[in-house]
């Protein structure tokens, strides 16, 4: 009865996207992997009950599907609740990448002692950001809340309760433990200039945030990046083909290195312009659509 409604389902739904004739392909292995907010969450930071369905029943029958995404993975797990995602996780931009089962750490990408010469430039320049470390092999956030700008403020409610966070009052104390993200809001005059200074010696996202419009300036090291994850989860899983999906600059430089790319309808220009193609809205399930329809195709070939 399921598969009945499932095929239903799919020819209802699925009209706008065409696809090239890739037979070879349907004998390769892919990993899909898609971004989260914007792409694959709603603007209510949910997923739909209809994209929890068709992922997990891909899933189940076989397909390699993950997510790369700006959140910690405390943060993902709870706005992906529901999805049955067994494969590792790409999360803070490629910072890390860990086993969703048992939250192993199987890739991660710290900073260097040169971030210190950055952080007291930011302080001298009275930018005070959010700053992810491991003190103590525990994971924190530590921010000086008399500081806190408003957009800060905002991020930070949406946090509360959180375990990893950590409040501090000096400069000292925000920069202990072993980093590996920077976040920076605050107004754009003050920020761009950081996103030039910096951004070829590190791995920088410069965006407004897409639920708040505030600006947002990361800081991550050089190799922590949603590409270089991919590829690596690509290979532990030994696959022989990357498709993705995103909406927003920090998805670029995925999808310059994936075999397909695909962005939703309401991503970014930059992002649309490296697309091997456009499909549905984060709205309107357009990742969970396309992959029921590669399915379908893939099926129907075979």
């Amino acid at each position: 009865m399921f598969k009945k409604c499932f095929l239903q389902d799919v020819r209802h739904n699925l009209r706008e996207i065409s696809f090239p004739d890739k037979r070879k392909d349907l004998f390769m292995k892919t990993l899909y992997v898609s971004d989260l907010d914007g792409t694959l969450l709603r603007k209510n930071e949910t997923l739909s009950s209809y994209t929890i369905k068709i992922i997990n029943a891909l899933t189940s029958s076989g397909m390699l599907f993950s997510y790369a995404t700006a959140r910690s993975l405390n943060t993902a797990k709870k706005v992906t609740e529901g999805l049955n995602t067994h494969f590792p996780l790409i999360i803070y931009n490629g910072a890390f990448v860990k086993d969703n089962i048992t939250e192993e750490i199987l890739i991660a990408n710290y900073f260097a002692e040169d971030i210190y010469e950055v952080l007291r430039d930011l302080f001298a320049h009275e930018i005070y950001p959010i700053i992810y470390s491991y003190q103590d092999n525990v994971e924190k956030f530590s921010y000086i809340a008399a500081k806190a700008t408003s957009g800060m403020q905002a991020f930070l409610n949406s946090r509360k309760g959180d375990k990893r966070t950590n409040i501090v009052t000096t400069e000292s104390e925000l920069m202990y433990g072993d980093l590996f993200y920077i976040t920076c809001i605050d107004k754009p005059e003050k920020l761009e200039p950081f996103c030039h200074k910096y951004k070829n010696k590190y791995h920088v996202v410069y965006q407004q945030d897409i639920y708040t419009g505030e600006q947002w300036l990361e800081i991550m090291p050089q190799k922590a990046s949603k590409a270089q994850a991919a590829l690596q989860l690509k290979q532990k899983l030994e696959c022989d083909r990357l498709v993705v999906f995103g909406d927003g600059k920090n998805d670029i430089d995925m999808f310059k290195i994936a075999d397909e790319a695909y962005a939703v309808e309401n991503a970014v220009s930059e992002l649309k312009a490296v697309a091997t193609g456009i499909i549905g809205s984060n709205e309107n399930d357009g990742v969970a659509k396309y992959l029921q329809k590669i399915s379908i195709s893939k099926s129907t070939v075979l």
